[in-house]
Order: structure tokens, then sequence, then C-alpha cells
């Protein structure tokens, strides 16, 4: 009896560090604890998987669990005033410092978009609540912090177009004045699909015509900008990477677009390119726009280019169309469009497939003549920032927080 309570416990031992262990690079911080932590996002993967093929929750309404998790109720505290609104219709979460803006002091504001793949996450987590809050106590800010819809109950372009209203709005001098912000020291920020969401919307703006209020600054914190190649070199180091492997990062692109897992697995195989979005593939050629300490041992292949590929019901509206369009992938503009750009901030990570989306935008911006910091780590991960709760706290999330908001401070 006793030498089978030791082999189980062996047995369980063995298998427990077989799933927990990872094979995660010797160069980043704190491995164990992020192969801990991967070990979360892993299993509920698997459940959600699980869930899908049986017929009992969609895969991304089982992972929607890591938004419930860390879900907060945003209140006022001493130092910040939180308020929940909707602008143009939108919910949004607006913080502003307690004490109030004399008549002639104007304040600050950041308008900043969460993460979490188009189809996850919320302006109401726990990170983001902290994060808006320091932004606000650091900078004296206004953050105006964005709880826009999401797929795969709403498509491309509807969560792009809730924040674009949103930005719109927040813009009028009228409500500037109200929350006394300063028209001339805005900035659009957000992480991964945030990122992706604020690259666009500064895009958009600075084509709007009759627009008098322009943002300053746009603040890119490791953002995914394009669809049309899932091969960089990036997407194919990091593909096994926690947080965000491939393989994820693949289906928050095709569930942003459809529900037609036909453009899963194209996009899987990197096959989804039509006639339609071909032409712009030249903009995200990696061999051009990525400096070539970053190539590795990856050698350029164009993505190849399929009639019909996208997916059912791609057309005049579909899928095959919203791959191309920019306001989904901010790399597909012209350089005439980058050119009137606001000064950029990009954070960039080494272990993350989204790394040479950011790094060849930075190339982008600064060849169109855009002002552009990039911050570069060496031993970050993607979704690192977030990562700011116990017991889930990184020190590389505090180090790229600090910087984050010291950019924000000296820049806007």
């Amino acid at each position: 009896m006793r030498l089978g309570g030791i082999f189980l416990l062996v047995a369980l031992g063995s298998f427990t560090a077989y799933y927990i262990y990872e094979p995660i690079p010797e160069e980043i911080e704190e491995r164990w604890k992020l192969m801990l932590t991967n070990t979360f996002f892993r299993s509920l993967s698997h459940l959600a998987d699980f869930s899908e093929l049986v017929g009992l929750k969609d895969y991304m309404g089982v992972m929607y669990f890591i938004t419930l998790a860390e879900g907060v109720v945003p209140v006022s505290d001493e130092r910040v005033q939180v308020t929940e609104e909707h602008f143009d219709g939108v919910e949004v979460v607006l913080y502003q410092p307690k004490q109030l803006a004399s008549d002639t002091e104007l304040r600050r504001a950041v308008i900043y978009l969460h993460g979490g793949g188009w189809c996850l996450g919320s302006s109401r987590m726990s990170p983001y609540d902290l994060l808006a809050r320091e932004i606000v106590t650091e900078l004296n800010a206004v953050v105006l912090s964005v709880e826009y819809r999401l797929a795969p109950a709403h498509h491309f372009p509807v969560p792009y177009e809730d924040v674009y209203r949103v930005v719109k709005h927040f813009l009028q001098k009228g409500v500037l004045a109200q929350y006394s912000v300063d028209p001339g020291r805005i900035a659009v920020s957000g992480d991964s699909a945030g990122g992706n969401l604020a690259a666009a919307v500064s895009q958009q703006l600075q084509q709007e015509p009759g627009q008098q209020v322009q943002l300053k600054a746009q603040a890119l914190l490791y953002p995914v900008l394009q669809a049309l190649d899932l091969n960089t070199p990036s997407y194919q180091q990091n593909q096994d990477m926690p947080i965000l492997p491939r393989t994820l990062m693949v289906r928050f692109w095709s569930e942003y677009f459809t529900s037609d897992k036909a453009l899963f697995r194209a996009m899987m195989a990197n096959t989804h390119n039509s006639p339609e979005s071909a032409s712009l593939l030249k903009f995200v050629n990696w061999s051009a726009f990525l400096p070539e300490s970053y190539h590795g041992k990856y050698n350029y292949s164009a993505p190849a280019v399929v009639q019909g590929a996208g997916g059912e019901g791609a057309g005049t509206d579909g899928p095959s169309r919203s791959i191309g369009d920019p306001r989904a992938s901010p790399l597909l503009v012209p350089d005439a469009t980058l050119r009137s750009l606001p000064k950029a901030y990009v954070l960039t990570c080494e272990y993350d497939v989204l790394r040479d989306d950011g790094i060849m935008y930075v190339t982008r911006l600064r060849g169109a003549g855009v002002e552009v910091t990039h911050e570069h780590y060496d031993t970050g991960f993607h979704g690192a920032l977030m990562f700011t709760v116990w017991p889930t706290d990184f020190l590389i999330a505090r180090r790229m927080t600090d910087n984050y908001v010291k950019w924000l401070k000296e820049n806007l």
C-alpha cells in the first residue's frame, strides 16, 4: 500500500512537472513564474477547445473567463475620480484627477484601448484599472478607457468603429472643455489589439475632413499591425511561446473577421491572401522593413495568393476585403498617409509573435519622417506590461510601465 502511494505521488509529480515545464528561453526573467502562469492559460485553452469540439460553448466564450477573473468595479479613490459614461453610444470608463482644475489649468488626456485580440479583455480588468490610475496621478491627466464591443459577436469593423466614434466625440472642443483637457495634449494608446486600434484611429483621424483637434501622440504597446503575412520571423521563432502562441494569434485574427473556420485554417497555412490583398504585400515585406538582426535563420518567402481565399462570404464586404483594410492592418497604408501622423512610442518584445509587426512599423514611420521612440525588450514576452497584479506580477512589467509613463510625461 505504501509502495503504491509512493508510485502514485511520483507519477503525479512527474505529470505535473511535464505539464508545467516549457522550453522557455533562458534570457527571460522569472522563467518559472511565467511557466506557472502559462499553465493556467494553456489549461483554459485546452478546456475551450474541448468545449467547442463537443458543442458546449465556443472557444472564445470559454476564454472570456480570463476577462471575468480579473474584472473589477472601477471606483473613485482619494486621488482619482472614476465615472462610467457613454460617448456616442459607446461605454467608457473615465478617470480624472480628484483635485478640480482651475479655470485656467488644462490637463493632458490619454485615450486608452485595452488588448485581448478584439475578442477578450475589458477596461474594467484590474491591470487596466491600475494603469489608468497611475497615468492620472503621474501626469495629472484625464484617462478615457474605451469598452468597445468584442468579436466574435461583433466582427470587424465594429470594434474599430466603436473606438473611432468615442475618439471623435471626445475631441470635440466642447467635450474637452467639459473635462478641462488641453486640445493640444491628447494621446491615443493601447496594447496588443488595442495598439492595433490606436494605430488605425491615428491614421484615419488625420484623414478626416474638417477635423479640428488632432492627436499629439500615439503610444503602441506590442501592437498587432498586419494580417497579410503570419509567417514573419517572429511568428516562426515564437510560435510556441507562452501567453500568445501563433495558433492563438491566428485564431484572434480569424475570429475578428468571421466565424467561418475556413479562414482560420487558411491563416494557419498562410494561404489566406486573395488577389484583392496581393498588391498590398509589399507593405509587409519583412526582408525590406525588418533590420537584418531580426531575420534570424529565416528567409523571406512571399505569402501565397489564392483565388477565393478569405473563407465563406469573402467578397465585397467579406473577410478577403477586410484582411486588406488598413483599419484592420495599419501597416498597409502608403507612406503619404504616414507622413502626417503624430509622434509615436512603440514597445516591442523579443519573445512575441508580434515583434516584427511593431519593428516594421517603426521602420516605415521613421522612413516617412515621423518622430518615433522605439523601446525593445530583449527579455520581454507578449502581454508582459499587464502582469502587475499578484501573484502574476513580473519585474519586467514594472520597468515597462515606468518607461511608458515616463515617455507620456515627457512627450505629451
